[in-house]
């Protein structure tokens, strides 16, 4: 089925939609919003940001692709320290969703995202523009969440998860 394309002059319009989608968590309405916007202004960084964002509020109903989709955005991305940061966006956001959906060594494997996003996070940090704290307020967020969850020291690869999922 071909899809029908928005004007330009709908782009201003259809991102705010997009975030209110967002906050209404229909986040799949979101993403099809931004991909919208994307296929007339491929460069439109607010609309990268939103899917990155929409894509990784769809990580606890996870498709299996999803983060490898929200990486996909990274790279349209603009700005270095953007790129760092969401790039921790995405890592944090799937530590939080594996322990949201629990199982046999999840503590281990959500571990391994939150110090993945924790090294993102400090690349985010050593580029911030002046009086952006973001990165160092997710930082220690991720420093926070590790600690209410020790690990068994199972990594990601190894990780298997719960027959019936």
């Amino acid at each position: 089925m071909d899809l029908k394309p928005i004007t330009r002059e709908g782009v201003p319009a259809a991102l705010q939609k997009a975030e209110r989608y967002r906050l209404l968590n229909d986040s799949t309405a979101a993403e099809s919003i931004c991909l919208d916007i994307l296929q007339v202004e491929p460069d439109n960084q607010q609309a990268l940001v939103t899917l990155v964002l929409a894509i990784t509020d769809q990580f606890s109903e996870d498709s299996g692709d999803s983060v490898k989709r929200a990486r996909e955005v990274l790279p349209k991305l603009t700005d270095d320290y953007k790129r760092a940061y969401y790039s921790g966006i995405i890592a944090e956001r799937k530590a939080k969703a594996l322990l949201r959906r629990g199982g046999l060594g999840v503590a281990d494997v959500a571990h391994d995202w939150f110090r993945d996003a924790m090294r993102w996070y400090e690349k985010a940090e050593a580029i911030r523009p002046s009086g952006n704290d973001e990165a160092i307020l997710r930082w220690n967020t991720c420093a926070r969440m590790l600690g209410r969850h020790e690990p068994r020291h199972v990594t990601r690869e190894e990780y298997e998860p719960v027959l019936g999922e």
